[in-house]
């Protein structure tokens, strides 16, 4: 036979719940290394050494959010990055895509927290069309060192993917823009360049909508998580529950729009804390 709880249990109960999820993820002060390299509009580091691009907005954000919480950032490259975290450099990073070389670590990987995609892109000019990018191994690419790539089967050493391709590296989508819009066909014909970067410089330089070819599909379609290392000053799903008060209140969704990307289909209806 069922029995009806007390009342004073049931309200126990729920202001031990309040309490619960009004609690800091950390009791105590606690910093965190965050790992960061150059991939705008996603993340960079300015001349003094302060974190730009949503992944600055947002670490000021989980600060103020998490008031135990302090981040401090290191400076690393794409290629350096997992050398830098075995090397115990930093504690985790955001904005990976698991692909991207980590499925094999020793690390903790969230669920998806950030969407976004990259483009090929090329000089307009008569005649031609999206059938341009068809064989890239007829074109002269410009690419990012360190950057993984779906046309090179995410490939990332140099000296193998020149073997494969006429390639050139850089490290920044800017020049890699200049390049092609510099129409030198020897140096470079194709770049791949994130929609969200490319978005943000057609709205500072409109001009070039009439001057760039864009494909219609994109090189690859990424989900991007938070990478941190087991045992570490935070796991994946501590990082998570600071960041649920932002996703609670919209501000998260309003940094990721701000700066032109996407949060993963379903994240908002089927966000939890853990």
């Amino acid at each position: 036979m069922l029995t009806k709880a007390p009342i004073w249990k049931l309200l126990a109960m729920f202001s031990a719940a309040i309490m619960l999820a009004a609690a800091p993820v950390f009791a105590d002060e606690t910093e965190i290394t965050v790992g960061v390299y150059h991939f705008p509009p996603i993340a960079s580091v300015d001349d003094n050494g302060e974190p730009t691009g949503l992944l600055g907005d947002l670490l000021q954000e989980l600060e103020q959010a998490n008031p135990t919480v302090s981040f401090r950032v290191f400076y690393t490259s794409p290629k350096r990055r997992y050398l830098d975290f075995e090397a115990g450099l930093y504690d985790v990073i955001f904005f990976e895509s698991p692909g991207w070389g980590w499925t094999k670590r020793n690390v903790d990987i969230s669920r998806p927290i950030l969407a976004d995609e990259e483009l090929y892109v090329a000089l307009k000019k008569p005649g031609r069309d999206d059938s341009f990018f068809d064989d890239l191994e007829q074109r002269s690419i410009v690419a990012i060192s360190g950057y993984h790539y779906g046309f090179t089967g995410y490939e990332t050493d140099n000296s193998v993917l020149e073997q494969k391709f006429n390639i050139e590296f850089s490290d920044s989508h800017s020049r890699n823009i200049k390049l092609i819009k510099a129409d030198r066909p020897s140096v470079a014909e194709v770049a791949i360049v994130s929609h969200s970067y490319l978005q943000r410089h057609l709205a500072g330089h409109p001009e070039d909508w009439d001057k760039l070819l864009v494909s219609r599909e994109p090189d690859q379609r990424y989900q991007l998580s938070i990478i941190a290392r087991k045992g570490g000053a935070a796991s994946a799903d501590e990082m998570l529950r600071l960041l649920a008060p932002l996703v609670d209140n919209g501000r998260y969704r309003q940094l990721v729009e701000n700066w032109g990307l996407q949060l993963p289909a379903g994240f908002l209806t089927g966000f939890e804390a853990p």
